[in-house]
């Protein structure tokens, strides 16, 4: 009997996962996936957000602002890395520099008083890359880049190293509650817990309408497509460029990232399907030629990799946490692009929740902080350690010590997708097409689908 069954080991999954274990509960955590990540949450763009344009008095800038606030207090006892740029909403149009006003408004109510325009001579001076035709900016001096990957690896780790089972290839199908705790029958068996927490992202409403028989939301599956261009491109930008958002999207960012590449995305478009995010020509030529009109050197860089990634979007903007009373039963749904931010404070608000529902349990009083290997670009890196064996993918300088770590200890890669978020390989400018018959035989017998010497990354 554990106290809480988590279902979906995404960002918000796996934070929820950590928070729950510290507090005491006997947590499982359940994932139909091979791996952590698997759904929405693997497709990133890696800020780290202060809220300061979040709806002010939400639920989501309280759980964004604290999450940001616990993830700059164990960051360091993770090993988890901080790419300090800050960034600038810039205003490309009069249109837009008008709008500025308003959210440099709402920034300051949503507490981020240290943000402040820029004149387009001081827009140059700091980036002086960017095209001359950005009028006006708002620069916020907190919002910076992460690993999109490693912090929730160590969050797992945590609640792991303390007791939290967690079961992948394991989907939850049905479901009954007898008015004390659940059985859930699973594709692994069946297994019993008071409480159900529901952040199954993308299929969160499916799971609602299978145990309780209704939801009260609709995932409405938002695909995102991202350009990531070659490490050269990094040198042009040292901070963050920020459109003026819309009511419907964020709007496409131009951002470096923590692994030395520049990233423009993403795209925000209705679909049907919660599986495939494919990425279509027209659409990621129209992304090259957005990055080149703000970063005209851009038109010129090569490009490293195309990927796209769905987030949970429903019917309604604000998060959808609900809590049933009556059924043991917390939903978690529609965190889409700051859930990365926001998945510590999620943890910590849906817990305040469960206490609210009677439960109590005794918090472990010196938990341990497992490291996580660095994969940042800017800090050492494996390879410049002595010992690390021989390097496997040249393109991203990943090491045969790397990868037999990941393959191994309390949580290893349960698939390649796991392995590559784990260690790069395979992610940059040859996209494996030099190391995947290494990786394909370092990871022999290891996974459910092998990787295949040739398959693309």
């Amino acid at each position: 009997m554990a106290d809480v069954a988590i279902v979906g080991a995404g960002a918000v999954g796996s934070a929820m996962a950590r928070r729950f274990t510290l507090e005491g509960a006997r947590v499982i955590l359940l994932e139909r996936g091979a791996d952590l990540l698997p759904g929405a949450s693997k497709g990133n763009s890696a800020i780290l957000h202060t809220g300061f344009d979040a709806p002010p008095g939400s639920v989501e800038l309280s759980c964004m602002q604290a999450g940001y606030a616990e993830y700059l207090a164990v960051r360091e006892s993770f090993n988890l890395p901080l790419l300090e740029t800050g960034a600038m909403v810039v205003a490309w149009s009069e249109t837009e520099r008008m709008a500025l006003d308003q959210i440099e408004a709402q920034a300051r109510t949503n507490g981020i008083g240290n943000v402040r325009r820029l004149s387009a001579a001081e827009i140059r001076a700091r980036e002086p890359e960017l095209s001359t035709c950005a009028l006006e900016a708002l620069l916020v001096p907190g919002e910076h880049v992460i690993d999109p990957w490693s912090p929730f690896l160590a969050y797992l780790l945590q609640a792991k190293a303390h007791g939290a089972e967690i079961s992948f290839r394991t989907e939850v199908v049905a479901g009954h509650f007898d008015g004390q705790a659940w059985t859930l029958k699973t594709s692994r068996g069946e297994l019993r817990a008071r409480t159900v927490i529901n952040c199954a992202g993308l299929y969160g409403d499916r799971l609602d309408a299978r145990l309780l028989g209704a939801a009260s939301f609709e995932i409405r599956p938002r695909k995102g497509q991202f350009v990531v261009f070659d490490k050269a491109a990094a040198k042009l930008l040292k901070t963050i460029i920020l459109p003026v958002p819309s009511e419907r999207t964020k709007g496409v960012v131009l951002t470096r990232t923590a692994f030395g590449n520049l990233l423009v995305g993403p795209t925000a478009e209705e679909q049907e399907d919660r599986e495939r995010a494919t990425v279509e020509e027209e659409t990621l030529r129209m992304l090259i030629a957005k990055a080149g009109e703000m970063v005209p050197a851009l038109a010129h860089m090569d490009v490293t990799a195309v990927y796209a990634g769905l987030r949970p979007a429903t019917e309604e903007k604000p998060y959808r946490i609900s809590v049933h009373p009556d059924r043991n039963w917390i939903t978690v749904g529609g965190i889409r692009s700051t859930g990365l931010t926001a998945s510590l404070g999620i943890a910590r608000h849906v817990y305040k929740l469960y206490e609210e529902l009677g439960n109590r349990h005794t918090a472990i009083a010196a938990p341990v902080t497992p490291h996580v290997p660095n994969l940042a670009e800017y800090l050492p890196r494996d390879w410049q350690a002595p010992g690390y064996g021989e390097i496997v993918c040249h393109c991203e300088m990943v090491t045969r010590r790397e990868i037999e770590q990941a393959l191994s200890g309390p949580i290893p890669a349960g698939d390649f997708g796991g392995l590559r978020r784990r260690t790069r390989c395979g992610m940059g400018r040859c996209q494996g097409f030099y190391c995947n018959a290494q990786i394909a035989a370092l990871t022999a017998g290891r996974f459910a689908s092998p990787l295949a010497v040739g398959d693309a990354a």
